[in-house]
């Protein structure tokens, strides 16, 4: 099963490094969602903070919010595009009569649409610290809210990627079946970014142990469930 996984993995990031898909419109995409949700926000209004006795701009308070939508946002056009190629000239059948294990191809393609939400994260996380300027906070529960809401996203992206593959639709089915599925895991990477951003962190860590338990039980639903999608796509 590994070593399927880390093969398909490597054919992905292969592909992607070739048609540089991920540099040529993923990257701009997110950062023009993250830009024109700016845009849409006073940059002179402030709030105040919880201490009651410093303010910030409404743009750096929102910032962890705007920056994951940003994420999940770009990250449906990665899973999207995963299932597009595997849908020319019938590689997704390929890959089942040459007999890879499917939990194999689960973990490869979830691992290689991982590897590309960590390049978007860092590109588009420079991009909030320069536009909406928020305070870098607890380094360590950034770091781990990062990891977790990756693995998240990347587990259920290629679950659901994968239940739509086969569809005609599949370019708007996706969002509709992974969109409403990821609200949880937006609400607790928000909640524990804005802990590690402006404290305290002892309450981002409860929003992280919720979001490994979200990425774990979606490895294990990709593990057992994926060939029977493999079959019905």
């Amino acid at each position: 099963m590994l070593t399927d996984a880390r093969a398909i993995a490597l054919k992905d990031l292969r592909v992607e490094a070739a048609s540089r898909v991920l540099t040529a419109q993923v990257l701009p995409f997110g950062m023009l969602v993250l830009i024109l949700f700016g845009f849409g926000i006073p940059p002179d209004r402030r709030v105040l903070a919880a201490e009651g006795d410093v303010s910030r701009s409404v743009l750096e308070q929102v910032a962890p919010g705007l920056f994951w939508l940003a994420v999940l946002f770009s990250a449906l056009l990665a899973v999207n595009r995963s299932f597009a190629v595997e849908s020319v000239d019938g590689n997704l059948d390929a890959l089942k009569l040459v007999g890879f294990d499917p939990a194999g191809i689960f973990l490869g393609k979830a691992a290689a649409i991982a590897v590309q939400l960590v390049a978007l994260e860092i590109v588009v996380g420079i991009g909030a610290f320069l536009v909406y300027g928020p305070p870098l906070g607890d380094v360590i529960l950034l770091v781990a809210t990062v990891a977790a809401t990756t693995l998240a996203v990347a587990f259920a992206g290629i679950v659901y990627g994968a239940l739509g593959a086969g569809q005609r639709l599949r370019d708007t089915l996706v969002p509709l079946l992974l969109l409403p599925v990821l609200a949880p895991v937006l609400l607790a990477a928000t909640r524990a970014t804005e802990s590690a951003l402006f404290g305290p962190s002892s309450s981002g860590w409860p929003w992280v142990g919720f979001l490994g338990a979200f990425s774990l039980l979606y490895l294990g639903a990709g593990i057992v469930s994926f060939g029977s999608l493999l079959e019905e796509a």
